[in-house]
């Protein structure tokens, strides 16, 4: 028989696996939801709580799943527990298995990040709460955080699509404060937990699907490469990140089969180059091409220094991409494509590296966008009042410090498979960087936007969202479809389709720039 201890995320107690529990049971296996210290919701009136908030931590959490793993006998759960995580239960799990690992048989990660040892859960936190918990922690001030209020707040910690209304209703009254200690503690692990096989459960409308992953481990990131270890697996769940509310039964059926050793596992990186590195879909000429810090300049025949000075378009890549990834953005098959485009056609392309390595990072790498403009602008081969700014991936929300303001040398701002609001799970809910609120302040400055049809579905309901801004504004988008692309289609689909859509948007990127 399978034994599942199921932990909650923050604010959250056992109540939420309601249904998600029963289906276990009906199927034949045991479910024991964990109600964490501390989670149980509002007390009643005169009723002291158990423990105090600010005496619970990480450890007595971690030590609560203890304590319900030992509680199964030996013989009751065969081979081992199943211990499912979600959200900020991940972390107590974690360090449960680490500390009973010859009890458990796998654990579970359902949508939520991965921990690391010496790492607090707090970077998983949005970026308002994390910045007034640090602050309070500094002040040694740091009281329990209260919970979301109602449902646009529970949006900010996580996407709750497909959530009934009375579900969500529910989740908002019996929510609980979130200990600050549970969140500031650093996870502690032996290494134990190492051999212990896990499951991935991906919820496709709150982060990236299991083909967004695969290309991320193909970036090289570190932290990744133990996701192709064949005792990995994953599932993808079409839904928000409460998917025991939104499709409890299914979650279910995940949760047997995943203890059933199913589901997709990752590929090690082929001999082939990974999807980003593979060839530009149009063959350009190489162009003489500068180095200037993190700033490469791809000239044009006529940049000799003796012409009239050139538009420039600004290539910006995406993110986050890791600090370690070598080769380094500015020179993948993309972007540098891109870039030696625009030189073919007489303008000056510009590539950089901007720091966008983790999602704490977008202030410091739109800095970065802004220094390398006006880098490019002060070049005397450069006309400093014609210029583009051309934005990738998960690095076009900083396309709106240029939207709300446009400065009158912006000549146009193009987006390809772009990410047009930070994702669910990101915690950017109070950041600046939101190109459709910023959007109606950006006047007559037209926009090129590539959009991908094969894209991410939770990517592509942050374009519609912009081009409805868009429409309620009146402001001036042109839209590139590639039906049949992918994100990076310049590299993964080296189809004809592709080809006319990067001619189609460097051409309608150049009319605005050259006129």
């Amino acid at each position: 028989m399978t034994v599942f201890i199921l932990v909650s995320g923050v604010f959250t107690g056992g109540h939420v696996w309601e249904r998600t529990a029963e289906r276990l049971t009906a199927a034949g296996a045991t479910a024991h939801a964990v109600t964490l210290t501390g989670m149980t919701g509002p007390e009643p009136t005169g009723v002291a709580p158990a423990r105090e908030a600010r005496d619970t931590d990480l450890e007595t959490h971690i030590a609560d799943v203890v304590r319900a793993i030992d509680a199964v006998p030996a013989d009751a759960a065969g081979d081992g527990v199943v211990l499912v995580g979600h959200d900020y239960g991940i972390h107590p799990a974690v360090g449960a298995a680490d500390r009973r690992a010859d009890r458990v048989r796998r654990v579970v990660y359902l949508d939520s990040g991965m921990p690391a040892d010496g790492v607090a859960a707090l970077a998983a936190v949005p970026d308002r709460a994390r910045e007034e918990l640090v602050r309070r922690a500094g002040e040694g001030t740091a009281g329990p955080l209260a919970p979301p209020a109602g449902p646009e707040e529970w949006q900010r910690w996580g996407s709750t699509a497909g959530v009934p209304a009375a579900a969500l209703d529910r989740l908002t009254a019996l929510a609980a404060p979130q200990p600050a200690g549970t969140l500031l503690q650093p996870l502690v692990l032996t290494g134990a937990v190492k051999g212990v096989p896990t499951t991935g459960v991906l919820c496709t409308l709150n982060g990236p699907d299991i083909a967004m992953l695969e290309a991320l481990v193909g970036f090289g990131e570190p932290a990744l490469q133990a996701l192709v270890d064949p005792r990995v697996t994953f599932f993808e769940l079409p839904t928000g990140h409460w998917p025991m509310l939104s499709c409890p039964d299914e979650v279910a059926d995940v949760l047997l089969a995943a203890a059933a050793d199913e589901g997709h596992r990752l590929t090690p990186a082929a001999a082939e180059a990974p999807g980003h590195l593979r060839p530009f879909a149009l063959d350009v000429p190489e162009r003489p091409r500068e180095r200037h810090g993190n700033v490469d300049l791809h000239l044009p025949d006529a940049a000799d220094g003796r012409a009239a000075p050139l538009p420039a378009v600004v290539i910006i890549h995406g993110g986050p991409v890791s600090a370690e990834t070598q080769p380094t953005p500015r020179d993948w098959p993309t972007i540098g494509g891109y870039a030696r485009l625009a030189a073919d056609h007489g303008v000056v392309g510009v590539t950089l590296d901007h720091r966008l390595h983790d999602l704490a990072d977008f202030e410091r790498a739109a800095a970065d966008v802004a220094a390398a403009v006006e880098f490019v602008r002060a070049d005397p081969r450069v006309d400093g009042d014609r210029i583009a700014l051309w934005f990738f991936s998960g690095g076009s929300p900083m396309s709106a410090d240029w939207l709300g303001a446009p400065p009158a040398w912006l000549r146009c701002l193009a987006a390809t498979y772009p990410v047009m609001d930070p994702l669910p799970g990101w915690g950017l809910a109070d950041s600046r960087f939101h190109p459709a609120r910023a959007l109606p302040a950006a006047g007559d400055l037209p926009v090129v936007l590539t959009r991908a049809g094969l894209e991410q579905p939770v990517i592509l309901e942050t374009v519609d969202a912009f081009l409805a801004a868009a429409e309620e504004c009146g402001a001036r988008v042109e839209v590139v479809e590639v039906p049949n692309g992918h994100h990076g289609f310049e590299t993964l689909d080296p189809t004809d389709e592709s080809r006319d859509a990067i001619r189609r948007s460097m051409a309608a990127v150049l009319a605005h720039l050259k006129a």
